[in-house]
């Protein structure tokens, strides 16, 4: 049996419905219960600066509430910040953020941000908070991490899950797989994430070097058809199969 693997569960799709209608319905806090009843490991939340879905308040309940952990996903800019060090969640995760995106794309630029993530993940650490990386599947990007000081790195998984026939997937996937390596030499946990569904996750849980998952748009999508307890349960079977196959 390889060693277990993590399943965080992101929730920002939920608070995403809810701020369609500017109201307070559905409760990503309340998600959040319902998905570690289900077996998450953790919960993750992206406190975007535009504030498009979670909002702070979220976070503060999330953070008095989880029982397992708060992975909180933030870019390197002072004003988010500063609430990640007053909050001081388990972890942050820094990642790429642009205003005019549905969602991340692609890695961290760590050639450009190096300077602010540099003072970034020191200010983190300061305050004993573990620090991510959430950076594109390159062996350079793992040994630029660990340069940084990052406890970390999350891969970004959206090429492999984008791929359009078996041979760009399988492609896509030894990338991966060199990546979560590189990562491990240089002394960095692994995480990885983005685009991660029910039908292709499998081959990036069984990746003994990725030891933390994090999922959300799939597990929000399919909640809606059998409820968030269970969605969460079905991918943890899933992910946990794939790791002891």
């Amino acid at each position: 049996m390889n060693d277990p693997l993590r399943l965080y569960v992101n929730v920002d799709h939920v608070a995403t419905v809810r701020e369609a209608r500017r109201t307070d319905e559905p409760d990503p806090v309340r998600a959040a219960v319902l998905a570690e009843l289900g077996g998450a490991d953790g919960i993750t939340v992206h406190l975007r600066e535009d504030r498009r879905h979670i909002q702070d308040r979220d976070v503060r309940l999330l953070l008095e509430t989880v029982r397992t952990g708060v992975n909180l996903e933030l870019a390197a800019e002072e004003g988010v910040l500063r609430f990640a060090e007053d909050w001081r969640p388990m972890q942050v995760t820094f990642v790429p953020e642009h205003r005019e995106e549905v969602t991340t794309e692609g890695g961290l630029d760590l050639e450009e941000a190096s300077g602010r993530l540099l003072a970034a993940v020191a200010q983190m650490r300061a305050q004993a908070v573990r620090t991510a990386l959430f950076v594109d599947a390159r062996e350079d990007a793992m040994r630029a991490s660990a340069a940084l000081g990052a406890d970390a790195v999350e891969l970004h998984t959206g090429e492999y899950a984008n791929a359009r026939t078996p041979e760009g997937a399988s492609a896509q996937l030894g990338r991966l797989r060199d990546a979560a390596l590189a990562a491990r030499e240089a002394g960095l946990a692994v995480h990885a994430g983005h685009g991660l569904t029910y039908e292709n996750v499998a081959p990036v849980a069984a990746i003994r070097e990725v030891e933390e998952l994090n999922i959300g748009h799939s597990i929000v999508s399919r909640s809606v058809f059998v409820g968030i307890e269970r969605a969460v349960r079905e991918m943890k079977e899933i992910v946990t199969a794939a790791r002891n196959a």
